[in-house]
């Protein structure tokens, strides 16, 4: 009889335990206007990206109203890099019957613009009014839209891969 209620009582521990074992801590986030993408397409490919990264590593969006844990923005920018390129054709030179020449030719000079996209993330710590965090990205653009989604959704990726980052390691 002693052992049934020293085992109930060990029962009753454990389970009263359970709560704290199993406790799941969720930290929660809001997007905060920074300076958005002039594509509203790409803005909104942008923040799915995003938001995509910060769920898989389970953080959970909510309204700015809700006191967030964390504010989220995000700041993107276009510029071009000028690409020079000369292209020499036909043209001949050397030894010709005791002379040396050569003979005319033509070189074609080609300017070309190359848009570069940059995507900057920065995430603040609400509480104590702090960056917490930074990533950016650039990469050339592309005119096809499948593949800005594909080279965005790969940037956020990258950057979001070693977030959050390991505070102990830093100490």
């Amino acid at each position: 009889m002693k052992s049934r209620v020293i085992g109930l009582a060990m029962a009753l521990l454990f389970v009263a335990s359970l709560p704290a074992v199993a406790q799941k801590v969720v930290v929660d986030y809001a997007w905060k206007e920074g300076t958005p993408a002039k594509n509203p397409l790409n803005n909104t490919r942008i923040l799915n990206a995003i938001d995509k990264e910060l769920a898989a590593k389970g953080f959970m969006k909510v309204d700015p109203e809700q006191n967030p844990d964390l504010l989220v923005l995000y700041h993107a920018a276009v510029d071009v890099e000028t690409q020079i390129n000369t292209v020499n054709m036909g043209g001949y030179y050397g030894w010709y019957g005791g002379y040396y020449g050569g003979g005319g030719g033509t070189s074609t000079t080609y300017v070309d613009k190359i848009p570069v996209g940059t995507l900057r993330v920065d995430i603040g710590d609400v509480k104590n009014k702090k960056l917490l965090w930074q990533g950016k990205a650039t990469d050339t653009m592309s005119d096809k839209p499948e593949k800005i989604e594909k080279t965005i959704n790969k940037a956020a990726e990258k950057m979001f891969k070693n977030f959050p980052p390991d505070l102990k390691k830093k100490k």
